[in-house]
């Protein structure tokens, strides 16, 4: 009897979570019990508390927790020169992924899955990512690479080290949110790769490494800088309803639409379109936001299918000035939260992960000697 398949493993439900919860019928985000339309006015500290602690800090957790961050800021010099060496030859997600491997040898018990010893590690390489990911955006914009401040709290110390000064609170707040929008999504690939590798009681270098891996992929994390070459190459508004109609009639493939779980808007898009506006106006130049409003409305009438997360983070961070090539980055830079996170609740009930396949080739082959193969 043929076993029925799941090709992409397409509704089959692997585990159990209580980290967040995708409702695509009804558009609903939620983070351990909470909506997440409910926890943008927080900052990416107290959301990534939320995952590691599972409740919400007060004022004295919170700071706490801010201070464990800080004190993990830096990196060893020998990644970074790495960076400084390699950074205009290779894709920053190869980076981000190698810089990331590079890191076991300088972490202490990194075996030891104790609950202490975990949480200590996890906040220590959610502090190095953040260092990492600026040291390779400024390396890709030939920009010396400049050391992380303890007095910064996480988002205003990336965006200066990213930057090489301290931005305008607003330019913090609209990175607070997209980094709370992009933690945590379920089993999405990427997140699926990391307990995979988690399940073997491999340790959270290889798994977030893995992981990392997989986001750089641009049917996962590269879609949004996909989504901002698109614009580009569309060039202005007046050129989207000729583009797309080249588009569907050669099949090609529309980035930021469609999701393989949300039926109706992705709730974090909706988000996310207003800080697109927003940032136009900021910055004096609607364009982007313009256009990517235009070609939401046209391939909904289209195709019917609706903005995704993707979408309008692309022209956000375009006119924060950010370049496209860094902005699966920030996709890892606030995920890899949601990692760590799976990787403690994999560990906590643990069971090696190992689906079956069902085998199509040919069955009861003869061996012969390779003296008689013709």
């Amino acid at each position: 009897m043929t076993n029925k398949i799941y090709k992409g493993l397409n509704g089959v439900c692997v585990d159990t979570t209580e980290l967040s919860n995708v409702d695509g019928i009804n558009g609903i985000l939620t983070y351990l019990g909470y909506n997440v339309d409910e926890l943008l006015d927080c900052n990416f500290e107290e959301i990534a508390y939320l995952f590691f602690y599972k409740h919400l800090p007060n004022s004295e957790n919170l700071n706490l927790f801010k201070r464990e961050i800080k004190r993990n800021y830096c990196v060893p010099q020998d990644i970074l020169n790495y960076i400084k060496d390699t950074g205009k030859e290779d894709h920053p997600m190869s980076l981000l992924r190698t810089s990331v491997s590079m890191l076991s040898s300088s972490y202490t018990s990194l075996h030891d899955n104790s609950t202490d010893n975990l949480m200590n590690n996890s906040i220590k390489l959610v502090a190095q990512v953040s260092t990492i990911c600026a040291a390779i955006c400024r390396t890709n914009g030939n920009k010396e690479i400049i050391s992380p401040r303890e007095d910064l709290d996480f988002s205003d110390n990336f965006l200066y080290m990213m930057f090489g000064k301290q931005v305008d609170s607003s330019m913090v707040k609209t990175l607070d949110l997209s980094l709370i929008l992009h933690m945590d999504h379920s089993f999405n690939a990427s997140t699926f790769t990391a307990r995979l590798v988690a399940s073997t009681l491999s340790d959270i270098i290889s798994s977030v490494s893995a992981a990392v891996g997989s986001l750089k992929g641009p049917l996962h994390g590269g879609a949004n800088s996909a989504v901002m070459k698109m614009l580009l190459n569309i060039g202005n508004v007046d050129n989207i309803d000729e583009w797309v109609e080249n588009a569907l009639s050669n099949k090609y493939k529309i980035m930021g639409f469609g999701h393989r779980v949300y039926k109706v808007l992705d709730p974090r898009a909706k988000h996310l379109k207003k800080m697109s506006h927003q940032w136009g106006e900021l910055t004096g130049n609607t364009k982007w936001f313009e256009m990517s409003n235009k070609l939401e409305k046209l391939i909904y009438d289209k195709k019917k299918l609706n903005a995704n997360v993707d979408f309008y983070s692309a022209s956000t961070y375009y006119s924060m000035g950010i370049e496209p090539e860094n902005f699966t980055l920030l996709f890892a830079l606030s995920r890899v939260v949601g990692w760590l996170s799976h990787i403690h609740e994999q560990l906590d009930n643990n069971k090696i992960i190992r689906p079956k396949a069902q085998y199509i080739g040919e069955m009861n082959k003869k061996y012969t000697s390779i003296l008689k193969r013709g």
